[in-house]
């Protein structure tokens, strides 16, 4: 954690520049022991406001965190060892970022106007700048940044409309840039309340900086998009929410569900900070559902209980993914895992109450055909290609046909049946890689 506020310390630069500067003791001593080495350097903007009476734009959520949030996250997945703000004061929201980016390691600065940069950065410095209100891709932003020196733009066309600054006639700015530190130097020629990040970039274009033109892809919504008021950050978060869940690739019946469902109830639960916990803990509670249904008896209620569970799990998996890209992680699948495991575990014992045994079997019995078709389903479906896959991984699926095949009173052949063609289909995979 870092330390508390009355800790922090603000210090007013003569000439008039308005600036202020805040740091822990941790990040003055990482500057004075770092010397004039070559740092990577984050230039985060937070002036711009969100509309009369409104917060600074970085303070709009998209998905679980704020722009701001989405910002530093980028910029330590750029592994930058320095963050700088550019903000009017020093307050909560940034005390949070501060306490978050020293427990990476990284030194925490606040400035309220462009002449305290030249203190901060050295002519070996690498500055990675963001705009204000930019919502960005992560794998993509950072493939883009992650090289060498760049300034990025967008066709003029597109970028005006979205509301980012021209350029020249032909491109408009992607209000992300990449720069080496002695460009900051050249702001000391400009008016102490110039746009810090704009007149970098005009500097840094002016110097011969490399431009490099977005990717066709970026412009489709939610992909790189400037966020300048409330509705526009929540309709991105539509688009967010709307593209990690299309990430996933092709989709059985129970993922096309769950993408549903986090489409209509992501964006409330991300807000409130528990999405994917909340989702899981619904999926948890089905699954207990669907087992009390069948240590009573009640195999086909239990069955399309289980189904819907399993949209759960997947729901909760999406909603995850989103989170955990908001943060700049690697994204994750959570319906493998334990979460996977732990609901065939459920399903094998749902099916295995329902079994029908003759007279002197027991429990190895009643267990052989659930535990064979689920172990079987999980190794065709590592086998099988992507067409197959996503079918035979779909426990709703599954858990819908037995629950038929229940109704009809032939769960055990059902059962045994699709045990051996899993088995036929991991077989013939197999045959096929030989």
């Amino acid at each position: 954690r870092g330390p508390p506020i009355q800790d922090i310390l603000w210090v007013a630069r003569a000439g008039g520049s308005g600036m202020a500067q805040a740091s822990s003791p941790q990040g003055d001593q990482s500057k004075q022991a770092s010397g004039e080495a070559k740092l990577r350097v984050a230039l985060l903007s937070m002036i711009e406001h969100a509309g009369d009476g409104m917060p600074p734009r970085a303070q709009l959520r998209v998905g679980p965190v704020t722009l701001a949030r989405h910002h530093l996250a980028l910029a330590l997945a750029l592994g930058c060892e320095r963050v700088i703000c550019m903000a009017p004061a020093f307050d909560a929201p940034l005390v949070a970022l501060q306490h978050i980016a020293e427990g990476a390691r990284a030194s925490f600065h606040v400035l309220s106007g462009p002449r305290g940069l030249p203190a901060l950065i050295t002519a070996a410095d690498e500055v990675i700048a963001f705009g204000d209100g930019l919502l960005a891709w992560p794998s993509l932003a950072t493939s883009l940044l992650g090289a060498a020196p760049v300034v990025l733009v967008q066709p003029v066309d597109g970028g005006t409309a979205g509301g980012f600054e021209r350029l020249d006639i032909n491109h408009a700015a992607a209000a992300a840039m990449r720069i080496p530190g002695w460009l900051v130097e050249r702001l000391a020629e400009l008016p102490a309340d110039c746009d810090a990040f704009s007149a970098l970039q005009r500097i840094a274009l002016q110097a011969g900086v490399t431009q490099r033109l977005l990717p066709a892809d970026a412009a489709e919504p939610g992909r790189w998009t400037l966020v300048r008021t409330e509705a526009e950050a929540h309709a991105s978060e539509a688009a967010w929410i709307r593209l990690h869940a299309r990430s996933t690739g092709a989709a059985g019946p129970a993922m096309l569900a769950a993408r549903g469902f986090a489409r209509w109830l992501g964006p409330a639960l991300l807000h409130a900070g528990r999405g994917r916990a909340v989702t899981l803990s619904g999926a948890a509670a089905l699954a207990l559902l669907a087992l009390l249904a069948g240590w009573f008896g009640h195999a086909v209620i239990g069955l399309i209980v289980a189904a819907a569970g399993w949209v759960f799990v997947l729901g909760g998996a999406l909603l995850g993914r989103v989170e955990r890209a908001s943060l700049a992680l690697a994204p994750r699948l959570a319906g493998d895992g334990w979460i996977g495991w732990g609901f065939d575990g459920a399903l094998a014992l749902l099916i295995g109450w329902s079994v029908n045994l003759a007279p002197g079997q027991g429990a190895l019995q009643r267990g052989f055909a659930p535990v064979m078709l689920l172990g079987l389903a999980r190794l065709s479906a590592r086998l099988a290609r992507r067409g197959w896959a996503r079918w035979i991984e779909d426990r709703s699926l599954l858990a819908l046909t037995l629950a038929a095949a229940a109704a009809a009173g032939a769960l055990d052949l059902v059962a045994m049946a699709l045990g051996i063609a899993a088995l036929a289909v991991g077989l013939a995979e197999t045959a096929k890689r030989d």
